[in-house]
């Protein structure tokens, strides 16, 4: 703070009279300016006017500043002619960005001309000559990423001749958290603005290991046809917000918002937060900038897991027990049951025990003898090689269905007719069109369904605030743990065969197995925590199972399922559930639901909906 404030300490000691007189109408027709607006991060406040999305006092130069726009520009415009002698804390150092724009709209002449010497060397450092969009997909098993994630890589003028990326700088905007919270304080500080964001220009090699290798996401690479003018005014502008803060949401305001903001400082004119009034999932972002005309061209780059997965697929059980055997010790390579295997099929095993090895290194500190085991398999690589490894691109990650959901349906319980009107704001369950999106992944964010029974006897019927699965298949290879959790409301059978309105949290864990081609099987232990006017304590536990099947038809996708809870205080529930959705188009499914319940609280009840999804925004 002392940094971006010392040339107001100047002001006392040297009179800023070399500022000439600018025409207070010419100041607030550029204090209007598009441009003036994205390098502030204002937006239009609820009660009229503007506030910056900057939540960082130091880096306004006007004490109100993050509110006028007008008196931000006036107090910039005087900064400038602050004396040469302030140095690195001139403001011509610490906004060049707002400094070039600012001179070539007024003419500015007579400035000082300051030493700025970090930002020139920062800026060769960087060399931004083009800019390359990152996506690495969604990973549930981090809540920081579950959604997927963007980011900028700035490359240098010989990137493309030389394809040497991984010396290129990224752009990145995350949380900034101090300490070691858990995965679910952090998902909850996530939602509701516990963590201030910051910018930070990193070596795209650590983010790239960190993505691909360590989390074992899969890379998206969008070239973008930002001109060598534009890179450079967008990277000017990451130096201004060099360790500032803002407001920080999983939801809206998180790293693609940020990045949509860089984009409109690149390239004046571009109108793409405008399109985020109350969400910025990352892949809706990545759509807004392919639909500007941003996008040049895309790369593909896999995960270690997947290249894993892909070495492996042709091997059968036999060969894929040899590579653990093989990868366990490399003295099983001279075993004479492995060399009568015919040697192409020695190269495909040696080939995924290598990856197999390095893909269990990921994350951890070095391990001479891994590290012994991982040359031992290189080194027979060299002498039997396996063909080049060639992996099928999944689906854009842009080409899935949108990500908001309208929902309307109709349906009997019981005697009963109903009709069910419902909002999801995100963004993918398991029945979903699963074009561009993993098969057995569901997240779900704020879902809410109201139920009009006859008599217009309305209720409501469902309210999540989270629901998130993730049901990975397990192989001889990896044994990755599924996993789900969910909480909100929801109508439970109740007493006097109605239906009672609980609160409750509901998680487990298991097992996810390959069935056949595009059919998953699960079986997973559950935990549930529920408060039920129905029963006398004021919570209730139970533990229960969840199991089922999943499988992705020529029509679109089917789940078969069985859940049971058995409460500490004698409560069963039980039920069997199957829906089927058929997808009308991208954008547009019909899923028919069917469910049978079982409750020691009330008789048997059956349930049918056939119900429109519209996936829109």
């Amino acid at each position: 703070m002392l940094k971006r404030l010392a040339w107001l300490a100047l002001c006392v000691c040297a009179p800023l009279s070399a500022a000439p007189h600018i025409d207070p109408q010419r100041l607030q027709q550029l204090a209007n300016d598009p441009f003036w607006i994205s390098l502030g991060h204002y937006e239009t406040a609820k009660l009229g006017g503007w506030r910056s999305y900057v939540s960082d006092r130091k880096f306004f130069l006007a004490a109100d500043g993050n509110e006028y726009p007008d008196h931000e520009l006036a107090a910039t415009v005087q900064a400038l002619y602050a004396p040469a002698s302030a140095g690195e804390t001139h403001a011509q150092c610490v906004y060049p960005a707002r400094t070039r724009w600012l001179k070539e709209q007024l003419g500015l002449a007579g400035l000082p001309t300051p030493d700025c010497a970090g930002f020139r060397q920062w800026f060769k450092d960087v060399s931004p000559d083009s800019a390359v969009m990152i996506f690495p997909a969604a990973y549930l098993n981090s809540p920081s990423s579950m959604f997927g994630h963007t980011l900028l890589r700035i490359d240098q003028a010989e990137v493309k001749s030389d394809k040497t990326s991984l010396l290129s700088y990224a752009i990145n905007f995350g949380a900034y958290i101090e300490g070691s919270d858990n995965s679910l304080l952090y998902a909850w500080k996530g939602l509701m603005g516990g963590y201030p964001g910051l910018f930070a220009m990193v070596p795209y090699q650590e983010k790239l290991s960190e993505y691909r290798s360590l989390e074992n996401r899969d890379l998206w690479e969008y070239r973008l046809n930002l001109t060598r003018q534009e890179t450079a005014r967008m990277v000017e502008h990451v130096w201004e917000l060099k360790q500032i803060k803002f407001d920080y949401f999983f939801f809206d305001e998180n790293c693609s918002y940020r990045l949509l903001e860089l984009l409109q400082v690149a390239r004046p004119g571009l109108r793409l937060t405008g399109q985020f009034p109350l969400t910025a999932i990352p892949t809706d972002t990545v759509k807004a900038v392919k639909n500007a005309g941003l996008e040049e061209s895309i790369q593909y780059r896999p995960s270690r897991e997947r290249e894993l997965l892909s070495r492996a697929e042709p091997l059968n059980p036999e060969e894929q027990q040899w590579v653990l055997k093989v990868s366990a010790d490399q003295n099983r390579l001279q075993d004479p049951a492995f060399k009568a295997l015919p040697r192409e099929r020695q190269a495909l095993i040696i080939d995924a025990a290598y990856r197999l090895e390095r893909y269990r290194a990921n994350g951890q500190e070095r391990d001479p003898a891994r590290a012994q085991r991982s040359f031992e398999l290189l080194r027979a690589i060299n002498q039997n090689p396996a063909p080049e490894l060639d992996i099928a691109h999944p689906g854009l990650p842009e080409d899935g269905h949108e990500s908001r959901t309208w929902q309307l349906g109709l349906g009997t319980r019981g005697d009963k007719a109903f009709g069910e009107y419902g909002l999801r704001m995100a963004y993918h369950d398991l029945n979903d069109n699963s074009e561009s999106f993993p098969l057995g992944a569901q997240i779900e964010i704020l879902q809410l369904k109201l139920r009009q029974y006859e008599g217009n006897d309305w209720q409501v019927q469902q309210l999540d605030l989270a629901t998130i699965r993730s049901l990975t298949p397990r192989n001889p290879l990896l044994q990755p743990l599924s996993w789900q959790v969910t909480g909100g409301l929801e109508r439970v059978p109740g007493k006097h065969d109605g239906q009672t309105l609980v609160s409750h949290v509901n998680g487990g864990g298991g097992g996810t197995w390959q069935l056949g081609d595009d059919l998953l099987g699960f079986a997973l232990g559950t935990v549930r925590i529920e408060h039920n006017n129905d029963f006398a304590a004021f919570i209730a536990p139970a533990a229960g199972f969840n199991s089922g099947v999943l499988w992705k038809n020529p029509v679109g996708n089917l789940s078969l399922e069985a859940k049971g809870d058995f409460f500490t205080n004698g409560e069963v529930r039980r039920s069997l559930s199957l829906n089927q959705q058929w997808e009308i188009s991208r954008n547009l499914g019909l899923r028919l639901s069917a469910q049978r319940e079982f409750s020691h609280l009330a008789a048997p009840e059956n349930e049918v909906m056939l119900e429109l999804k519209w996936y829109h925004y």
